[in-house]
């Protein structure tokens, strides 16, 4: 049994790529219990954020099981395995493990030590436990991966500032334009991703906020915990010809601000330039947009690209959190090992209290006369001895499991004392 994960991320995958493996909502669900019933995968954690579509399987077979489960990644895209193999990556055991970390950590992230992912690691795991995806291996797992992320987070700097893609988006947004204090903007979205936006805009002190979504509920209260307003989701053109900032961050998984309906905005706009950012994946914004005049259109591509020129800021800090991460991979492996040692160990000593057992049974005539505190004694005394003896072989089995040497000592236990 191994280990693996397989999948797409932004280093991996143009985003046109990346958008089309996406996978939200309702078919999130249906992925994962696509993947577990196919027959070399017996667990299973389906990851998907704007950086990445990955899945976390235990497999019966590597090779099996990476055909399952790319072939649910291809049906979820809608691509041949030949369009989507050159952008996989696939790694089983220890590296699966380091790899999961580095995720929780922020290594992984567009944005170096983006603190949403490990919410996003979070989620998907709980989906999974609640799906009957993840079990024993991917629980432990999963529970490790967590404690990682916060503990890379409370012992370095690799969350300080620009911590998330919302608020990426904003700082990038605010180079461009140069100044955000007094700019009108329109937030796309009520989500997450539109709450950590909006959340910085405040911060940045734009002007006014008005938020649109398709749930009008979720609209209202974002637009209250940020001082905004608003605005008709059907009424998107005159919210565009309004702002002088967008953001778009929906989870709608196709296109939401189409070129007709910018043009109809921009008619209205007497010349003023608008900036568009969208940092959805899939894509809310047609790309036919930035080809219209006084519109500027970002995506996720010019966001990484911009996050790119920090990293050298974070790059001791990022040194400092592989450590962790090699330390907890390493924990985790013996972790694993003791646990796979520990039923050998209960193996050993049922074997030796049925063996005390029964010989307290064959003197029983002769214990007869005993009083019960003289019988407790003998009780206590035999009890004793073989947890004395057992002691440090079940240590050294724990210790040692994993290991060569731990398999030797498994190996000869089992003989010796004719363990099935």
């Amino acid at each position: 049994m191994s280990v693996v994960v397989i999948g797409v991320n932004h280093r991996t995958s143009p985003l046109s790529v990346l958008e089309r493996v996406a996978i939200s909502g309702d078919r999130i669900v249906k992925a994962l219990h696509d993947v577990c019933s196919r027959p070399n995968v017996s667990e299973a954690v389906v990851l998907s954020t704007c950086n990445r579509t990955e899945i976390y399987a235990v497999a019966e077979r590597f090779h099996g099981a990476f055909g399952d489960i790319r072939d649910v990644l291809c049906s979820i895209g809608g691509l041949t395995p030949d369009e989507l193999h050159p952008h996989l990556y696939s790694q089983h055991d220890d590296a699966a493990i380091s790899h999961l970390f580095e995720v929780a950590a922020g290594l992984d992230s567009a944005v170096l030590g983006e603190s949403e992912i490990l919410g996003q690691v979070r989620n998907s795991w709980e989906l999974a436990r609640v799906e009957g995806g993840a079990k024993s291996t991917l629980n432990l797992l999963f529970r490790h991966a967590l404690e990682v992320g916060k503990r890379a987070r409370t012992e370095t700097a690799i969350g300080r500032g620009t911590a998330s893609v919302s608020h990426a988006a904003v700082e990038m947004a605010q180079e461009r334009l140069g100044e955000l204090s007094g700019r009108r903007v329109l937030v796309v979205g009520a989500g997450e991703m539109a709450e950590g936006t909006a959340v910085a805009l405040r911060g940045a002190g734009v002007g006014e906020i008005a938020v649109t979504n398709r749930t009008v509920e979720r609209a209202i209260a974002l637009a209250a915990r940020v001082g905004g307003r608003v605005h008709p989701f059907a009424d998107l053109g005159p919210a565009l010809a309004e702002a002088d900032l967008v953001v778009s961050c929906t989870g709608a998984g196709s296109v939401v601000i189409d070129t007709d309906t910018v043009e109809q905005g921009l008619a209205h706009r007497n010349g003023r330039h608008l900036f568009v950012v969208d940092i959805a994946v899939p894509r809310d914004v047609d790309t036919g947009v930035g080809s219209l005049p006084g519109v500027t259109l970002l995506d996720l591509d010019d966001l990484r690209a911009w996050a790119e020129r920090g990293l050298q800021q974070r790059a001791g800090e990022a040194e400092r959190v592989r450590q962790i991460v090699g330390e907890e991979v390493e924990r985790h492996v013996l972790d694993v090992a003791a646990r796979l040692a520990a039923p050998l160990v209960a193996s050993l000593r049922s074997k030796a209290e049925g063996i005390r057992q029964s010989e307290h049974e064959r003197f029983q005539a002769k214990l007869a006369d005993l009083t019960p505190a003289q019988r407790e004694a003998v009780e206590a005394l035999t009890m004793g001895i073989v947890n004395k003896l057992l002691h440090d072989p079940s240590v050294r089995l724990k210790e040692d499991a994993g290991s060569p040497r731990g398999e030797r000592y498994a190996s000869a236990v089992r003989e010796l004392f004719d363990l099935s």
